[in-house]
């Protein structure tokens, strides 16, 4: 059974690649995230390649996974960063990113933040708010700094096919200008002399079921610049899905690319995908700690929870829970697979297909790449779990993060 190009079943075992996911649990414990780095890049050049025609700027959002290793790889191959934060431009930097080539969005940037980003030299910031624009200019001016390239994010008023939860498009979302809001910057650019407000942004929500919102956002945006020759650059976001069960179905990067091809003819195009790049890649590894039948049900309790893994908790996410040993010819019934977190909504899985459990049999989470280990937390003083990356070559792999400790819990506090 493959689940990816990388992700597979081979003699009955989970492989990540060529390595078998029972020789990282050996060494690793659990739980623990695995990415293939040659998957992710598959994914990256998948976009790279269905874009091609139009030439874009791909910024790897990376709120998805900040992972230093995973960044670097991605700069390997010409990737940018989407940043929503001074600590992500931080840690851009760290990775090696040029700062011309990060791009600032976020709906709440502090002055803090806005100055860091000005002193570095960041290619763009991503304007959501008139008054960011005046902040903005002033700490610019104050700075002596001139030139600083803006796009202006369109809040288009469109309802994306996407959980409520992730979608930033509609009116009353807290993302992004009103159309009559950018058109009143626009036809006031002489008051910003430090700025250059030459990009539109539109960004409607991520894990898009279709294309029909974006080319509906793009076309709003085309027809708000129009009247307005130096806004030359698109930067249309991220959204594009994954699959995160077997028997979904959802639109690839080419079919996105096809969709908006005419609508984008004449302009720069900057692309921000981060979930369509990584997801797909990970894996949480998780021991079986206990097993047991109450209330006409079959429950397993695991080492995972809501602190390594929240999306299923926060978003009723659903995510293919497999075990690392498979046999074809054992029976599987409906199990509730339950996270070791004081909370009734710590639940990775209900009525998962799953064969008989015993304590210490592991489970494997799929499509976590994206949102996991990036959203983890120390609820219940629970240390962060390892992060191990399996390489290009898809023989050799290293810890990329380690496993914190108890001692990890109390560094910090006074």
């Amino acid at each position: 059974m493959t689940f990816n190009s990388s992700i597979r079943y081979q003699n009955q075992r989970l492989f990540v690649d060529d390595v078998p996911v029972l020789d990282i649990q050996h060494a690793v414990n659990t739980p623990v995230y695995i990415y293939s780095q040659r998957r992710i890049l598959q994914n990256y050049r998948a976009i790279e390649q269905a874009f091609s025609a139009m030439q874009p700027h791909i910024h790897f959002s990376m709120k998805a996974n900040n992972s230093l290793a995973i960044l670097r790889g991605l700069r390997q191959v010409g990737a940018g960063i989407d940043a929503v934060s001074g600590g992500e431009i931080y840690k851009a930097i760290a990775a090696g990113f040029d700062p011309s080539h990060i791009v600032f969005a976020g709906v709440g940037k502090t002055a803090a933040d806005i100055r860091y980003a000005l002193d570095v030299g960041i290619g763009w910031f991503n304007v959501e708010n008139v008054q960011e624009a005046h902040l903005i200019q002033q700490l610019a001016a104050g700075m002596g700094r001139t030139h600083v390239r803006i796009a202006l994010r369109l809040n288009p008023d469109i309802t994306a096919n996407t959980h409520p939860h992730i979608a930033t498009g509609h009116g009353a979302a807290k993302f992004g200008l009103t159309a009559e809001a950018i058109r009143h910057l626009l036809d006031h650019q002489h008051e910003f002399p430090a700025l250059t407000m030459c990009g539109l942004h539109v960004h409607i929500g991520s894990n898009l079921k279709d294309t029909t919102a974006t080319v509906e956002a793009i076309k709003r945006a085309r027809e708000l610049i129009a009247p307005y020759p130096n806004v030359t650059t698109l930067n249309i976001g991220g959204g594009m899905p994954v699959a995160y069960s077997s028997d979904e179905v959802v639109p690839c990067a080419a079919d996105f690319a096809q969709a908006i091809a005419l609508h984008v003819d004449g302009y720069h195009l900057l692309l921000e995908p981060g979930r369509a790049i990584v997801a797909d890649a990970g894996i949480l590894i998780t021991k079986v700690l206990y097993t047991k039948f109450q209330g006409g049900q079959r429950l397993v309790i695991i080492d995972a929870s809501m602190t390594e893994l929240i999306r299923p908790m926060l978003y009723q996410a659903h995510h293919d829970i497999v075990p690392v040993h498979h046999d074809s010819n054992v029976q599987h019934f409906p199990t509730q697979v339950h996270g070791p977190v004081c909370e009734t909504t710590d639940v990775m899985g209900r009525d998962v297909d799953l064969p008989e459990l015993e304590p210490d049999d592991l489970l494997a989470v799929l499509t976590v790449g994206a949102y996991g280990s990036v959203m983890s937390s120390h609820y219940n003083a629970r240390p962060r779990p390892a992060e191990v990356l399996v390489h290009e070559d898809g023989t050799t792999w290293n810890i990329i993060r380690r496993r914190e400790s108890w001692s990890d819990l109390v560094q910090g506090e006074m």
